[in-house]
C-alpha cells in the first residue's frame, strides 16, 4: 500500500507543472479501495474545467502509470470514515 501511495504522489508530481502552469496546484490526499482524493488548489479551485482535469487528464495518466488505481476524485467526495 505504501509503494502504491509512493507511485501515486511521484506521477502527480509529474502532472503538477502542467496544473502550475494554468495557475492551479494538485494535492494528493488519500488512496481508498482504488480511488485517489486530490484537493485542486489556486485556479483549478473554481475551474469549471474541473471535472475534464480530473477525469481526462489525472485519472487516465494514474490509471496508466500505477497499478490498482481505479478512479480520482475531489477529496470532498471522501466517504465518512467510521
Amino acid at each position: 500500500m505504501e509503494d502504491t501511495i509512493q507511485l501515486i504522489k511521484q506521477t502527480i508530481d509529474k502532472v503538477r507543472p502542467f496544473i502550475n502552469r494554468d495557475g492551479g496546484d494538485i494535492e494528493f490526499v488519500d488512496f481508498t479501495d482504488g480511488i485517489v482524493y486530490v484537493n485542486m488548489k489556486g485556479a483549478c479551485q473554481d475551474c469549471v474545467m474541473i471535472d475534464t482535469t480530473l477525469s481526462d487528464g489525472i485519472e487516465i495518466i494514474l490509471q496508466e502509470e500505477v497499478p490498482g488505481v481505479i478512479g480520482v476524485k475531489l477529496a470532498s467526495e471522501m466517504p465518512e470514515k467510521k
